[in-house]
């Protein structure tokens, strides 16, 4: 098994994966561009929680990953573009690609830079939030649903070795729009009104518009096919924000540090999808807008 992986971006998910990888023996090489990241990566390695810093090599020249065999990219989707044009100097021709990434299109993005033999998608379930520059809180159990692919063998190895449960399914968009309807419906509206994810729940009107907007993503993907998991999705939603009633979604975390969102790709996404199908989204549309219209930094 080639124990070597490339991990493009240095946020909370991508540093939870270096850390566990790396403490199963695998070398990580990080591609970023968060400087501080970067700096505190190189001093003190990937650190989870309390644990010891993982030696990671961490650069933000695509060049010094060249050659790279495998890469998980675990950029926000507004960053896809960028993080494409990386992967194309230093992925290897018979390389493979997989995107972890929130929200819709990203695939079809690192595609059209790569190839289609070169990139696959996943579906993570695990939390993380990061604490500071290169350090790591875990958010709890999760799992790695893995779409298959002829070369996705060792990178399940890999992720097996370092004990993150993981599956290969032969068409992941059953669980790329299960995730979707989770974010749609819970990261928007912790984003508006600042709280974390089980508050939405003892709020009534709250939960209401998560109902509303879960429905909505669900008809949507209906309309194009997807069969979903569950046949219930306010009931999925319902399960994730009650075991997941601490965190603080990483919309919310993008919105207190005044950072861009991944709204776009996530209800942006449903409402161009069901303009397509003819299915109305209008509080997907509004959320979305509503989202978008926040200004600088805020307070928890």
């Amino acid at each position: 098994m080639n124990k070597s992986i490339l991990i493009v971006g240095t946020g909370a998910l991508a540093t939870l994966f270096a850390a566990r990888l790396s403490a199963a023996g695998v070398k990580v090489t990080m591609l970023g561009t968060w400087q501080e990241g970067l700096a505190a990566l190189q001093k003190d390695g990937a650190r989870l929680d309390d644990r010891g810093g993982q030696f990671v090599q961490a650069t933000n020249d695509p060049m010094d990953c060249q050659g790279a065999q495998f890469a998980l990219v675990m950029v926000k989707s507004w960053q896809t573009g960028r993080a494409a044009g990386q992967l194309a100097k230093c992925l290897s021709e018979g390389g493979l690609a997989v995107t972890f990434q929130n929200g819709l299109g990203n695939d079809l993005i690192l595609s059209r830079m790569l190839g289609n033999q070169r990139v696959s998608q996943g579906v993570i379930t695990l939390g993380a939030t990061l604490l500071g520059p290169g350090l790591v809180h875990s958010g709890g159990d999760g799992n790695v649903t893995l779409e298959a692919h002829p070369r996705l063998d060792a990178i399940w190895d890999m992720l097996r070795v370092a004990n993150i449960e993981t599956h290969i399914v032969k068409d992941a968009q059953p669980m790329v729009w299960s995730k979707l309807i989770v974010n749609a419906a819970i990261n928007p509206l912790t984003a508006l009104l600042r709280v974390k994810n089980g508050e939405i729940l003892t709020n009534p009107p709250a939960r209401e518009l998560m109902r509303e907007i879960a429905e909505e993503v669900a008809s949507v993907a209906k309309a194009l096919g997807v069969g979903l998991p569950s046949l219930d999705p306010m009931q999925t939603v319902e399960e994730v924000a009650e075991r997941t009633a601490e965190n603080v979604s990483s919309m919310l975390q993008d919105v207190l540090r005044g950072a861009p969102t991944e709204v776009d790709a996530i209800n942006g996404e449903v409402v161009q999808a069901g303009k397509l199908k003819g299915i109305p989204t209008p509080v997907n549309r509004v959320i979305w807008s509503l989202v978008k219209a926040i200004p600088g930094r805020g307070k928890l």
